[in-house]
């Protein structure tokens, strides 16, 4: 598929959707970690703020790093969450991908994965951009982000919060307007936790939530986080697997996509063929996959 059309920034889309901000702190802040895991509104941190570029390890933002994907790393403030899921402060995206913090800190953030098939049954992928931090260039699911620590997105009550991100990023990501992936429409089926190296500086630790959607919709990729995007079927995946374990073609997976097609989505899709996604669910177990 070729990508001509440029569509506005993320933080232009993302303005879009922005419901009211809870008061907090600079973005630019270190980590931040509470001391009660109660109502969002009754929680209170300790934090001392200092300049964006302290907040990194080394001390400076990465010169080199794409001008989009460094502001995106240094405002966007993920949801930092314990193994049980429970949400226990707020930091950078910068630091959340950082391998050093994620080793030495053991920073978990909350994350999600969209899986959108088309009533044909076929599932949207999206390679990501070359000038993605982490893994740029791979192919993966058709979305994969991060709730914000706003009011908005840490909604937990049936993964509203985490539904509510979703429908933000695909327009952010893949162009689609919010009333064409209506939030009720998403269908939580499971949650697992992972770590991955992306290189040797950056990785992921996440505590992912997998929501699946049919819907048929307009895609209008932005060239910032997309290069490329495709439909397939399940031999059309299949095909794709073989090519990347071969190593034909540069062909690359991101680690979380691979997870979920290892152990979970052959058995998914049949629910998603058979209008029984909701059969499937289980929210009550995180699965711990490596």
């Amino acid at each position: 598929m070729s990508l001509t059309t440029r569509l506005p920034s993320p933080a232009l889309f993302s303005s879009r959707c922005r419901r009211k901000f809870p008061p907090f702190p600079s973005h630019a802040a270190p980590v931040r970690r509470f001391a009660s895991r109660r109502a969002f509104g009754s929680v209170r941190a300790s934090v001392s703020v200092r300049s964006p570029a302290s907040t990194a390890v080394g001390g400076a933002p990465d010169a080199a790093m794409d001008a989009v994907q460094r502001r995106l790393m240094f405002e966007d403030e993920c949801i930092l969450v314990d193994k049980n899921d429970q949400v226990i402060g707020h930091e950078s995206k910068y630091n959340c991908h950082l391998m050093e913090k994620i080793e030495k800190e053991n920073l978990l953030h909350r994350a999600f994965s969209v899986f959108l098939f088309n009533t044909k049954y076929e599932l949207l992928l999206q390679q990501r951009s070359a000038t993605k931090v982490t893994f740029p260039l791979v192919w993966t699911n058709t979305c994969c982000s991060h709730p914000l620590y706003r009011e908005s997105e840490l909604i937990d009550e049936n993964a509203l919060g985490v539904r509510n991100a979703a429908q933000r990023k695909l327009l952010d990501e893949l162009g689609i307007p919010s009333e064409d992936v209506p939030v009720d429409q998403f269908i939580p089926l499971t949650r697992m936790l992972y770590k991955a190296p992306s290189d040797g500086k950056w990785g992921e630790h996440e505590l992912d939530y997998l929501l699946f959607i049919v819907r048929d919709v307009g895609v209008h990729p932005n060239p910032d986080e997309v290069a490329d995007v495709k439909y397939v079927n399940r031999e059309q995946l299949k095909e794709l697997l073989r090519k990347v374990d071969a190593g034909e073609e540069g062909l690359k997976l991101s680690p979380w996509f691979r997870l979920v097609v290892d152990n979970f989505l052959f058995k998914w899709w049949d629910h998603v063929e058979k209008g029984t996604l909701k059969e499937a669910a289980d929210m009550e177990n995180i699965h711990k996959l490596t």
